[in-house]
């Protein structure tokens, strides 16, 4: 497990000197490093990396950066990810942050610009955290609702109305109107909107 306050970089490149180098810049710097000489040596261990940012170089024998950022994404990996490039790849690290990199930085980097793109992933990193426990509080909230009345509310989130609702549920849309009066009471909220705001929280959205 990782301390709470620990700053964890998941370094993948496969040049010793490059993964020397950042790595001692990083730990000087106040972060723990875990390196990696290839994507396939991190994907292997893909469901039990600590929560931190990976420090990806683009340009690899076997998977490039861009493969092994997708195998991640594939993996259900959600760290943030930095994309190390050369001087000729920037058009590959564009394509790596429309993937959902935060940020790619040109080698040789200097120590600044380093830390600013890990700033910016750790950013990223706590609004997640964030997210996940909205997401499991509302799930909790919404286990007190009836299967029946989470159809409903699941309808009300599609922006579906009761007649709708009540068609595709194979009930009465007076029925629709009693499930959803219930479930607001259920969920001690006073607005539809409050419903809502829980029903998409616990979608994670």
């Amino acid at each position: 497990m990782t301390d709470p306050g620990e700053r964890v970089v998941h370094l993948v490149d496969d040049d010793a000197a490059v993964r020397r180098s950042v790595g001692f810049m990083l730990k000087t710097s106040g972060h723990r490093v875990e390196s990696y000489e290839s994507g396939d040596e991190i994907l292997k261990l893909s469901t039990k990396l600590d929560e931190g940012c990976i420090l990806l170089d683009i340009r690899m024998p076997g998977m490039d950066g861009l493969e092994v950022q997708q195998a991640l994404q594939e993996h259900g990996v959600s760290l943030p990810v930095i994309i190390m490039t050369g001087h000729g790849d920037v058009s590959l690290a564009v394509r790596a942050m429309k993937a959902g990199a935060v940020d790619f930085i040109e080698k040789p980097f200097d120590k600044d610009a380093l830390l600013a793109s890990l700033e910016e992933g750790y950013r990223r990193l706590s609004r997640l955290g964030a997210t996940d426990d909205r997401k499991r509080d509302a799930n909790v909230r919404l286990q007190v609702l009836t299967a029946r009345e989470r159809d409903v509310l699941d309808g009300l989130a599609k922006g579906l109305p009761n007649k709708t609702i009540a068609y595709d549920l194979g009930i009465s849309p007076r029925t629709v109107e009693i499930h959803r009066s219930n479930l607001m009471t259920k969920l001690s909220v006073r607005s539809l909107s409050d419903a809502l705001r829980i029903a998409f929280a616990a979608q994670g959205e």
